[in-house]
């Protein structure tokens, strides 16, 4: 018994095809979510392109990504949903076939050390998503074998198609499409590994809150190093002199309170004969 292949349908068809079946998904109340790739490039953020990256690393996979990018590109991928740990997808061949990724959440371990690893260096979930932070970071973070990214053995996949292989066109666009995703929605990528991305933030606000020590010796930027950087020219460094010490002032010695028998006596003498008492008489009166 063998299985006979459909023949190829042009990609408009196919597109007409989709637009059809996911009309009735939208009467059903469900909406869909295409993945839209404008141009060549299907991811253009940093998230993005480590996803496909990564998923391109695998050799097991080698044979049936270049039908998957072409799927992805040409508006293959009608829906696409992730969830942690699942992405549904829905994708357009010679009919509308249904795709399901499962990924194994990131072991508790592993997510533990990679927020120790990365501590202090990732100062806001915004950097976290956009990628902006040191190249340490970003090695550590994407790692084929201790990072966040799941290696083959970590995913496993399904769809409808008639095609017997592990890996399908339809599962590669599929995959992809997640890619492309992460262009718009990264914190996606780290709720389909079940870890919260602001544990990174949490564990480096821990580290920053830890007493450090000061800096090395060979750390210190000395006067020298000074002048040569700001064109200055620092003269020795003087020392603020020290205030004069105050000296104790002596007291005085008390002066002792005259009686006052002598002071009549020193008041006499200091007046002189001119201090004897007139008498009533006028000159040239005689006694």
């Amino acid at each position: 018994m063998y299985h006979q292949w459909k023949p190829y349908v042009p990609v408009a068809k196919r597109r007409a095809e989709a637009a059809r079946e996911l009309a009735k998904v939208a009467k059903a109340g469900q909406r869909a979510a295409p993945v839209v790739i404008e141009g060549r490039t299907i991811a253009h953020t940093f998230w993005g392109k480590a996803w496909c990256e990564n998923l391109e690393s695998y050799s097991d996979y080698s044979n049936r990504l270049p039908r998957g990018r072409t799927y992805v590109r040409n508006g293959s991928v009608v829906d696409l949903a992730l969830s942690p740990g699942k992405v549904a997808a829905r994708v357009s061949g010679s009919s509308l076939y249904r795709v399901s990724i499962e990924v194994t959440p990131l072991a508790k371990a592993r997510w533990k050390g990679l927020c120790k690893d990365c501590a202090g260096a990732i100062d806001s979930v915004v950097e976290l998503l956009q990628g902006r932070f040191a190249k340490g970071v970003m090695e550590r973070l994407c790692h084929p074998k201790t990072g966040l990214f799941p290696a083959p053995t970590e995913i496993r996949f399904s769809c409808t198609c008639p095609d017997w292989a592990s890996m399908c066109k339809h599962v590669a666009a599929a995959l992809y499409g997640v890619g492309a995703r992460l262009d718009r929605s990264p914190e996606l990528f780290f709720a389909l590994r079940q870890v919260d991305e602001k544990d990174l933030i949490a564990e480096a606000g821990h580290a920053l809150a830890l007493p450090q020590a000061g800096p090395a010796a060979d750390r210190i930027l000395g006067t020298q190093g000074l002048e040569e950087l700001f064109g200055l020219e620092l003269g020795p460094a003087e020392r603020e002199p020290a205030a004069p010490a105050r000296k104790a002032r002596r007291k005085a010695p008390a002066r002792k309170k005259k009686t006052k028998a002598a002071s009549t006596r020193s008041g006499a003498r200091a007046a002189g004969p001119s201090a004897t008492p007139r008498s009533g008489l006028r000159r040239g009166q005689k006694k």
